[in-house]
């Protein structure tokens, strides 16, 4: 009998009474989260902001990062209460990007009973994946969650449209967390879009702070009006498309690397592989899963496959010359033609082996058919790791703290 996530959403029954109650639930419990969240930044953080202090300028970006880290949470309790699903990674071990045992076994956290629960990752590096469905940033922010003791999911950064920016309460959020916002014009995001990195880059270096910085070098989804998009490219560079995703653009990737990598000597490259339950081979993931679909129809992928591989910045990608970028975040936007060139060909050979693995799991269940990869599997149910953070999710300890500070100050 088929499972209803393996079927088209066009195709499944119709909501009952209990899932529409379900949906109307989820409404109201995650707008309040962001309305918690973003009006904690406007009456609690932003007077801090104006102030012209040090230490309430440095009180203003610990809650900031309070508030980042609330959302997170925000996200993982949406998925532990209304979506139940769960992360299974596996590691690359023999291609490009692979993890060696001893690395296996360092990042590894374990509970008592010897269980993998979680991962200690180095915490600056770069996250990219394939784009299947809008989940996908949903998910990897999830994961971030996960990936480190050092509380990553306070320290993600992502690029958006502009036109984004003015959205009420989640768009005033994003630009307390400041995200990027691009115009779509790269003769003129190219320059902002460096600009940001390079300061962002600098603050997390000099204040031993983690860094996540998304990014999906397709751009856009896999789709049928994507896909042949992508095929006409493939035709005009002379090079064989992709089956499973898009040919990636990497302008982007390349200027953000640049960017970061002068001011962060160890930062990291971490390449997601994502495969979702019930989507076929060559497949269009948005037919099978949306936000509305996971959320309020309560039709959540079983489980997210996660396949893990990780690249140093400066030793294993071919970036180009990073000297001149030391000290001018201007320079990244003009890289020479060579330098494009090597750049642009690694990253479709790292897609292209990417979707290879992809035919690989559809075929056998594991995108890495050694048997050193075969047989590690991490499994993390997405929930969060302790009650408390039920409140942080809500943002509950920023005001809670300020009216407790209030009343000492009063006597």
């Amino acid at each position: 009998m088929t499972d209803i996530h393996e079927l088209p959403i066009s195709k499944r029954p119709a909501q009952t009474w209990r899932t529409t109650l379900k949906a109307i639930l989820f409404c109201l419990l995650f707008n309040f989260g962001c309305l918690m969240i973003n009006g904690s930044q406007f009456v609690f953080l932003l007077p801090l902001r104006i102030l012209p202090f040090r230490w309430s300028r440095s009180l203003y970006y610990t809650g900031i990062r309070y508030t980042k880290g609330s959302f997170g949470c925000l996200q993982i309790l949406m998925c532990q209460w209304f979506a139940p699903t769960k992360l299974l990674i596996t590691f690359e071990t023999k291609g490009e990007g692979r993890f060696t045992p001893e690395e296996i076994q360092s990042y590894s956290i374990k509970n008592k009973h010897g269980d993998i629960v979680a991962l200690n990752f180095p915490s600056k590096f770069v996250l990219i994946a394939n784009h299947q469905i809008y989940a996908d940033w949903w998910y990897a922010w999830c994961l971030t969650y996960f990936l480190s003791p050092r509380k990553i999911h306070q320290h993600v950064y992502i690029t958006l449209k502009k036109s984004l920016r003015w959205v009420p309460v989640v768009g005033w959020g994003m630009q307390f967390f400041k995200f990027i916002f691009l115009a779509r014009s790269w003769a003129s995001d190219r320059l902002q879009l460096a600009s940001d990195l390079a300061s962002l880059a600098k603050a997390a270096e000099k204040e031993d702070r983690p860094l996540c910085f998304m990014l999906y070098p397709e751009g856009t989804l896999v789709s049928n009006d994507t896909r042949p998009r992508s095929k006409k490219f493939a035709e005009k560079m002379g090079i064989v498309d992709l089956k499973n995703i898009l040919l990636p653009r990497s302008t982007g990737l390349h200027y953000s690397l640049r960017s970061l990598a002068p001011r962060i000597p160890d930062l990291r490259l971490l390449d997601l592989t994502v495969v979702y339950p019930g989507i076929p081979p060559m497949g269009y993931g948005q037919n099978y899963y949306t936000l509305r679909s996971i959320f309020f129809d309560g039709v959540p992928p079983p489980e997210i496959h996660m396949h893990l591989r990780t690249f140093d910045v400066t030793q294993s990608i071919p970036v180009g010359n990073l000297e001149t970028s030391r000290t001018n975040s201007s320079v990244e936007a003009d890289i020479p033609a060579e330098e494009k060139e090597k750049f642009d060909l690694w990253l479709r050979k790292l897609w292209r082996e990417k979707d290879e693995s992809m035919d690989r799991f559809y075929e056998t269940g594991f995108f890495d058919t050694s048997s050193a990869s075969k047989g590690l599997k991490v499994e993390i149910p997405l929930k969060l790791g302790r009650k408390r953070e039920i409140l942080d999710a809500f943002c509950f300890f920023l005001p809670a703290g300020v009216a407790y500070l209030w009343g000492r100050v009063r006597g």
